[in-house]
């Protein structure tokens, strides 16, 4: 097993339509208005930028994404990253009920030194913190898209 090898899926339920929830994804300059642990977004070019962010942990992870896929119709968004982490992110909504499921998925290696140090012990705290990070993602969109 690769301790630095990290899989993550969170299933957000936002009561809105998946056209608005689809509209606030793929705007990343904006996710630190309503994702708290999203601290900067820098578009670098048309379809790159850097981003900063942090947990609960006390430490920043920064990121450059680039635009792998974005698919109206499908409704996919998907980036590449490279940074302090490596790998790729995806969101995928789909309606449901009157509002919309959001599909997170993730795949990444850690390639900061300090959380690959930390690998093996650190993992379950790691994984606790992507998950608080999530909740708040969650509560953050749901809230910028005025819904309850």
């Amino acid at each position: 097993m690769d301790w630095c090898h990290y899989r993550f899926r969170s299933v957000w339920n936002v009561p809105a339509s998946p056209e608005a929830v689809f509209a606030v994804l793929e705007n990343a300059e904006e996710y630190p208005l309503w994702w708290r642990q999203v601290r900067e977004v820098r578009q670098l070019d048309e379809h790159s930028g850097r981003v900063r962010f942090r947990s609960a942990l006390p430490y920043d992870l920064v990121v450059t994404v680039r635009e792998v896929r974005r698919d109206r119709d499908a409704r996919v968004l998907e980036v590449g990253m490279t940074g302090d982490l490596d790998g790729w992110v995806r969101w995928t909504l789909t309606p449901a009920g009157g509002g919309t499921r959001v599909l997170y998925e993730q795949e990444v290696d850690v390639r900061r030194p300090l959380m690959r140090w930390f690998a093996v012990p650190g993992r379950p705290v790691f994984r606790l913190n992507h998950a608080l990070m999530m909740r708040s993602g969650q509560r953050g969109l749901i809230g910028h898209l005025g819904t309850s």
